[in-house]
């Protein structure tokens, strides 16, 4: 009956509580992390109580994981919000790695990853969870777009999996790991798109026209 009767609330308001509800989580866990965030902190930041907190969400694992599924998947989306199909690959490739470097080296989005770290030893499926919704989606997304460019001449690819994950090594791996770990600020944009621009040249290099003709 109460599964019924929140699916019922958030029919009538648009899911304008839940909404709320999430919100604040993603406030709490950021400013506290996974550990520090008590489901009263939650509740405070989102400003429910704590009964209305409980009829969403069982536990705060299963509420971070929600959180985590539903940020992930709203980035990706963004990250390929943009003409995939019938492109060059240089433009597409392009395109795809900035929006891809801009997305995980927000602040928000480098909080994030540094809050699931600290939580996935003990709770390994919201690892899980994030990879899945965000790098995993994100993989395949490019994966997809590797095989077409292959298949109509663009590009030789013959596992494009592999060579998705290594575009986004190319473009991300350095980056990532010096802002994660506190050693560098955000880049700038002109050293964001000349990383970029180094790693499509690199990455056509080995898959690219040129070997597809050879």
């Amino acid at each position: 009956m109460e599964a019924e009767t929140i699916t019922e609330r958030d029919a009538q308001d648009g899911g304008a509580k839940r909404r709320q509800v999430m919100d604040g989580a993603r406030a709490a866990f950021l400013n506290a992390g996974f550990d520090g965030a008590s489901m009263n902190d939650i509740a405070r930041a989102a400003g429910v109580s704590k009964g209305t907190l409980y009829a969403y969400f069982d536990s705060k694992e299963q509420l971070f994981e929600a959180l985590i599924r539903e940020d992930k998947e709203q980035q990706a989306e963004r990250l390929c919000a943009f003409p995939m199909e019938g492109g060059e690959p240089a433009e597409l490739l392009s395109e795809f790695g900035r929006r891809l470097i801009e997305m995980i080296l927000r602040p928000e989005s480098v909080a994030q990853v540094r809050v699931v770290i600290a939580a996935t030893a003990r709770f390994p499926q919201l690892g899980r969870a994030f990879y899945e919704a965000g790098p995993a989606y994100g993989i395949r997304r490019l994966s997809e777009q590797l095989e077409a460019m292959s298949k109509r001449g663009a590009l030789s690819v013959a596992n494009p999996a592999i060579a998705a994950r290594q575009f986004i090594n190319l473009c991300c791996a350095e980056f990532s790991k010096q802002v994660l770990f506190g050693v560098m600020e955000t880049p700038s944009q002109e050293a964001i798109e000349a990383n970029v621009d180094q790693a499509v040249a690199m990455f056509l290099k080995v898959y690219g026209p040129a070997r597809a003709a050879e």
